[in-house]
């Protein structure tokens, strides 16, 4: 009670100081977000579902309610900030979001992996085929982001192993807890299966909201974050994973069209046009 009450106080001073500088919003999203992962752990450890689970023993109820079929291609988003997991399927010529998924834990701060050892979640726009499928992880399940990417590798970035899996331990991976892990497995499985080569994980810092643009405005990924939102921007607009490479070092990425292939992996090469919008 006292963790959750804890909670509650947090809640209300955040909602109270929307006028404190942008340094005193950080310092506070960093003692919710420390808040939440202690509340997510309490509950992990004593069996207990996450807040926000859906109802997992409802799987094919709840596709039905969606108009939504086991194999169909698959989407993903992970928004750190808010440690949530959306899980988007295929529905004729546009993606709906199925499931959104608490994020039990991950390591680091806001902001992408730069070296192997910092601890880092990584930040950015990553594809998963079947091959970075682990169904004997020592975290029950997991699948490889494809960490580091075209972009890392342009930046001299180092590590590998970096994850989603079940659990509630991470060091640079997302960790869902084993009945969320199982239910995405099966939904990741029967997609590939379909004939999805890969799918797409766009791995962003926070949801675009007034707050966050303020509170981490001109921090130092800022430029980073920018590129990342016009990639979100352009899911949205469209509702179909955009096409996305790097150029001169930074992501650069264009709306699929209908019909266009939204599973191509993360590759160098620059927009025809020139332009990275």
């Amino acid at each position: 009670m006292r963790m959750l009450f804890g909670l509650l106080i947090a809640a209300l001073v955040i909602a109270g100081l929307a006028d404190y500088s942008p340094p005193v919003m950080r310092s506070l999203d960093r003692a919710w977000t420390h808040l939440q992962r202690g509340e997510r752990l309490l509950r992990y450890r004593y069996g207990m579902p996450l807040r926000g689970t859906p109802d997992l023993g409802r799987l094919d109820a709840r596709l039905e309610a969606r108009g939504l079929e086991l194999g169909a291609p698959i989407f993903m988003r992970i928004y750190k900030k808010e440690s949530e997991l959306e899980l988007w399927i295929k529905k004729g010529g546009r993606y709906a979001l199925f499931a959104t998924y608490p994020i039990c834990v991950w390591s680091g701060e806001l902001g992408p992996k730069l070296a192997q050892g910092d601890r880092q979640a990584p930040e950015g726009f990553y594809t998963v085929a079947r091959s970075q499928l682990n169904p004997n992880s020592r975290w029950r399940r997991s699948f490889d982001l494809g960490y580091p990417n075209a972009f890392d590798r342009a930046h001299a970035r180092t590590g590998d192993f970096l994850m989603v899996h079940g659990g509630c331990g991470s060091i640079g991976c997302y960790a869902m807890t084993d009945p969320v892990i199982d239910e995405i497995w099966l939904i990741v499985t029967k997609a590939l299966a379909g004939g999805q080569p890969r799918f797409h994980v766009h791995v962003m810092p926070y949801r675009w909201t007034g707050w966050n643009a303020r509170a981490y405005e001109g921090t130092r990924w800022q430029a980073f974050w920018s590129d990342l939102r016009r990639g979100n921007a352009l899911f949205e607009a469209t509702g179909l994973p955009p096409r996305v490479s790097v150029c001169g070092g930074r992501y650069a990425v264009a709306a699929t069209p209908p019909g266009g292939d939204e599973n191509a992996a993360v590759a160098e090469g620059c927009p025809q046009d020139g332009s990275l919008s």
